[in-house]
């Protein structure tokens, strides 16, 4: 008896000594380049080039940052990108409420067909309907246009889905005694509902928010004018294309990982300031029904 405890406990050990083994690596190999690239971007443009992996600065300076703002003109893209995940994420949390919201009424009449209808949407990858994307804003002159980023994915299933599971949650006897009371729909949509669904709404808010600023296909298919260049896009040219042009004007390691630094800094802002709804959020979300 003694023996299989023993047995066991030496199993457990090993097991847990594995996965912990496991997980440092695969920590590592997100934390390592993170670290290399915040290293590279704080070094001087000398010993950026020097080769080899570091993890601290080496002739800690600004100089990578400096140049990509100022000489590269990277606030360009840079505001370019504030102003499509900004306007594109309240327009998306705002619309995507608002249809959770009517998912959610009682007399609504083909609501399980709707349901089903915005599920259908979410098994078609972005990807197949590029094209038809392109013309429809090509026609609708929308090209070399932020409007055009600010449109694409101006609505999604899953947040629709996941605001109607929210509002679920919300006794209807609340809903109920302000329509005695004369409240209209929109009053009890902006007093009642969104107050009580705020960790829904961090949610979405996060999810589009990420989504938005790291978007890169969509403006890489509608934006050719370089006054329209959102940061992923001014990023690309500045890592990739970069080395295959040349140039009196060598663009050195240092300037390029101070490039990612910055369009990494906003979502290092929000995400502690939303993370407690966040985890709220998705355990509520996938509870309901």
């Amino acid at each position: 008896m003694k023996t299989n405890k023993l047995h066991t406990s030496w199993g457990s050990r090993l097991f847990d000594g594995i996965n912990l083994l496991f997980l440092f690596i695969l920590l590592a190999t997100m934390l390592i380049p993170l670290l290399n690239t915040f290293a590279l971007a704080f070094s001087s443009n000398f010993a950026s080039m020097q080769p080899g992996i570091i993890l601290y600065p080496r002739e800690f300076s600004f100089q990578g940052f400096t140049t990509v703002w100022n000489r590269m003109q990277l606030y360009l893209p840079f505001m370019n990108n504030v102003i499509v995940t900004l306007v594109g994420t309240v327009c998306h949390v705002f619309l995507c409420s608002m249809a959770g919201y009517v998912l959610i009424q009682k007399g609504l009449p083909g609501k399980k067909l709707m349901v089903s209808a915005i599920l259908l949407t979410m098994t078609i990858p972005s990807e197949a309907i590029m094209i038809p994307l392109y013309v429809v804003n090509k026609e609708l002159g929308l090209l070399n246009s932020l409007t055009a980023l600010i449109m694409s994915g101006l609505v999604s299933g899953f947040s629709i889905l996941l605001m109607r599971n929210f509002f679920l949650s919300v006794p209807v006897e609340m809903s109920e005694s302000a329509t005695m009371d004369g409240a209209g729909a929109f009053r009890i949509f902006f007093t009642m509902y969104i107050p009580l669904a705020a960790a829904g709404l961090a949610t979405v808010t996060l999810f589009e928010f990420v989504s938005r600023w790291n978007q890169f296909t969509p403006a890489l298919l509608f934006i050719s004018n370089h006054a329209k260049y959102t940061l992923q896009i001014a990023l690309k040219s500045l890592i990739v294309d970069t080395d295959s042009t040349s140039s009196n004007f060598i663009v050195t390691t240092n300037v390029r990982m101070a490039g990612i630094v910055i369009a990494l800094i906003p979502l290092v802002i929000i995400y502690p300031y939303v993370q407690k709804y966040f985890v709220k959020g998705i355990l509520v979300g996938a509870n309901k029904e």
